[in-house]
């Protein structure tokens, strides 16, 4: 079982990006994500930065992904994807059916993201025939439905790996809406980049005070955080990489713990109040089941 670094969800400064992947490059990881995936406007780092970020981890060792944007509404935005497609020598996460086609077309082999609608085996072995190298399982899906869906492959199964996002709060759904310029009654189009204020994301409880979402621009994400370091026992011969999605710094220290319980032998400590891990049980997603 290997272990990933999904892309950052979040919109952070330029130099706090870079300092994680400078961290990341030292870490547990055997492959590292990189890469906007949320919002175009988000140009602290640019395509060529990702790139030459990438490269630089992939010059440590470790395997260096470029994610794509999972909403692509504008021309400007299609041609920087074209760019991450066209690098030449990375493998490309690809967060959207046209991005997949794009790397069909190239001849490349990709990553389909966990943004990609892919629930059976049908799906996956076109994806298959179009150059798909790993699968990152939709987050809202259960154990026993991969359990079945590996069944169904039958031999197909050899051909790819599975990758479950295993840490994080879970990116549940985009919209060309922009949620946080919302909440703070700004236009979309003149939001001001105000996510780059909230690291984590803007929490929206319920008035029982549960953490109902957590809002990241146009992504909608789970308001608890997901956690599955006390299942991976349970994904044995069923998945190949558990993905950890970075909330910050204290992330590595986390997929630290989760290599030393691979095997269940140093349980993680989870709290009601903070972690979630309903839909591998399926179960509602915002359970714990401890």
């Amino acid at each position: 079982m290997q272990f990933s670094l999904g892309p950052i969800l979040f919109y952070w400064p330029k130099a706090d990006t870079q300092a994680f992947y400078e961290a990341a490059t030292h870490s547990q990881a055997d492959i590292i994500y990189l890469g906007e995936t949320v919002c175009s406007k988000r140009r602290e780092l640019k395509v060529d930065d990702w790139i030459a970020l990438a490269r630089q981890v992939a010059a440590s060792g470790k395997q260096a992904v470029l994610s794509t944007l999972a909403l692509i509404s504008a021309p400007s935005e299609l041609k920087e994807v074209k760019r991450l497609v066209d690098n030449g020598e990375l493998l490309i996460e690809t967060n959207d059916l046209g991005t997949a086609q794009l790397a069909w077309e190239a001849g490349l082999p990709f990553v389909c993201g966990p943004a990609i609608n892919a629930y059976n085996a049908d799906v996956l072995r076109m994806l298959l025939k179009q150059g798909m190298q790993r699968w990152v399982m939709p987050v809202e899906l259960s154990r026993d439905w991969l359990v079945q869906l590996e069944q169904d492959l039958g031999p197909a199964r050899r051909q790819f790996e599975v990758e479950v996002f295993a840490y994080g709060h879970l990116p549940l759904a985009y919209s060309a809406r922009c949620f946080t310029a919302r909440s703070l009654d700004k236009p979309k189009d003149s939001c001001e980049l105000a996510c780059i204020h909230y690291p984590t994301g803007r929490l929206a409880s319920s008035r029982e005070g549960q953490k109902v979402f957590n809002l990241n621009g146009i992504q909608t994400q789970s308001g608890y955080c997901y956690n599955l370091g006390n299942e991976l026992a349970s994904m044995a011969d069923l998945v190949d990489v558990v993905r950890l999605s970075p909330e910050g710094m204290e992330t590595l220290e986390m997929l630290a713990r989760f290599r030393a319980n691979a095997q269940g032998q140093a349980p993680l400590p989870l709290q009601q109040e903070r972690d979630c891990n309903g839909y591998w049980r399926q179960i509602p997603g915002m359970s714990l089941v401890e």
